[in-house]
C-alpha cells in the first residue's frame, strides 16, 4: 500500500510514501522512511495505541538531518498495520494488573520480533533503536534478544517491567477507563481529555494541536480491541531488570519528571540496571513529545549513537 507523500521538508530530506512490509506470515506493518538509506538506520518504536505519526514528521526530519535514515512504523493493532486476533475481556485485564497468571494474545517479545521483521524486509542487519513508553519496552527487548542487531538503544519514558516502578498515577484511572462511543468526535474528545492530564505542564500543547492529532489518528485507523491486546502485552511483560545488567550497547534513558503515565522511577530503574547508561531527566516534561523538546531528543539520540565503537 502506498499513500501520498507528506513532504513538507527542505529538499535535502527525502520522505518515502507509506509502504507495507510483511514481517510474519500473518502480520504486515505500515512504515515510512526519512533521509538517505546510506545513513545510520534509526528505528522509531511508538507506544501503546500510538501510530507511527505520533513520531512527529518535524522530529523525523530533524533526526534525518542529524545523519540518520529514519524508519517509523505502525505496530500491529495500530494505524494501518495488521489487526491481530484474540479478544481481551475486562477480567483478563484485572487478573494481569494484579499479577495473576494470564494469557495474552501476544507478548512484548512478539512485538520486538515484528520490528526485526521490518528491518529484515528493509535489508538492514542492525540499527539504532529508540522507543517511547511501550516502544521502550519493545526496544529493550530487542537489545536483549539480539544485541548484535541493536547498535544503540534509547529508552524514552519507559520502564523495565518491574511492577514496583513506573506505575501510573492513580488520578489517571477514571479517565483511562471511561467508556467512549465509536464516533470520531467521541474519540477526539476522549483523546484531548487524556493528553491534557498526561501532557507536559511546562510545554503545553494547544487544544487545536491535540484535536488535529486525535483526528488524524482516528482517520488512520483505531482499534479499541487492539489497544486492549497491546495493554495485555504490557501487563504480562517480564521483569527485565536482571537481564538488562548484561547489556553492553550504548544506552540512553530519557524521562520527564512530571510523567503521570509512567512514573520517573521506571526510567531511573532502567538506567541503573544497564551498565554505562546515560540518563536525561527533564523537569516539566510529561508523557508526550512536545515540539519544544525535539532538538533535545535529536541531540541526545545522536550523541548516544556516536558512542558506538
Amino acid at each position: 500500500m502506498s499513500g501520498p507523500s507528506q513532504n513538507t521538508s527542505p529538499p535535502e530530506v527525502t520522505i518515502s510514501d507509506e509502504l507495507m512490509a510483511p514481517v510474519t506470515p500473518t502480520i504486515e506493518l505500515c512504515y515510512q522512511t526519512f533521509g538517505d538509506p546510506g545513513a545510520d538506520p534509526l528505528l522509531l518504536v511508538m507506544g501503546l495505541g500510538g501510530p507511527m505519526t505520533w513520531w512527529d514528521t518535524d522530529l523525523c526530519i530533524q533526526l534525518a538531518k542529524a545523519g540518520f535514515y529514519v524508519i517509523r512504523y505502525d505496530n500491529r493493532d495500530t494505524g494501518r498495520s495488521t489487526r491481530s486476533p484474540g479478544r481481551v475481556r475486562r477480567a483478563h485485564l484485572v487478573r494481569a494488573f494484579l499479577g495473576a497468571p494470564t494469557r495474552a494474545p501476544y507478548s512484548i517479545a512478539d512485538l520486538a520480533g515484528d520490528a526485526f521483521g521490518l528491518l529484515d524486509h528493509l535489508g538492514i542487519e542492525s540499527a539504532h533503536v529508540a522507543g517511547v513508553s511501550m516502544g521502550g519496552m519493545i526496544a529493550q527487548t530487542m537489545a536483549l534478544e539480539s544485541p548484535e542487531r541493536v547498535r544503540s538503544l534509547a529508552s524514552v519514558m519507559s520502564t523495565t517491567g518491574r511492577r514496583s516502578v513506573g506505575r501510573q498515577h492513580p488520578s489517571l484511572i477514571p479517565t483511562l477507563i471511561a467508556s467512549r462511543g465509536p464516533e470520531r468526535e467521541s474519540y477526539i474528545q476522549g483523546s484531548i481529555a487524556v493528553w491534557k492530564i498526561i501532557g507536559s505542564p511546562r510545554y503545553p500543547q494547544t487544544e487545536e494541536k491535540l484535536r488535529s492529532r486525535a483526528g488524524d489518528t482516528f482517520d488512520r485507523g483505531v482499534s479499541r480491541a487492539g489497544v486492549l491486546r497491546q495493554m495485555m502485552a504490557v501487563l504480562t511483560q517480564p521483569d527485565r531488570t536482571r537481564a538488562l545488567a548484561g547489556l553492553t550497547v550504548p544506552t540512553l534513558v530519557m524521562h520527564g519528571l512530571d510523567d503521570k503515565m509512567v512514573h520517573v522511577s521506571g526510567g531511573r530503574t532502567t538506567a541503573a540496571a544497564i551498565p554505562g547508561a546515560r540518563i536525561t531527566l527533564i523537569s516539566g516534561w510529561g508523557h508526550d513529545m512536545p515540539a519544544a523538546l525535539f532538538p533535545t531528543y535529536t541531540n541526545a539520540i545522536r550523541s548516544n549513537a556516536n558512542r558506538v565503537s
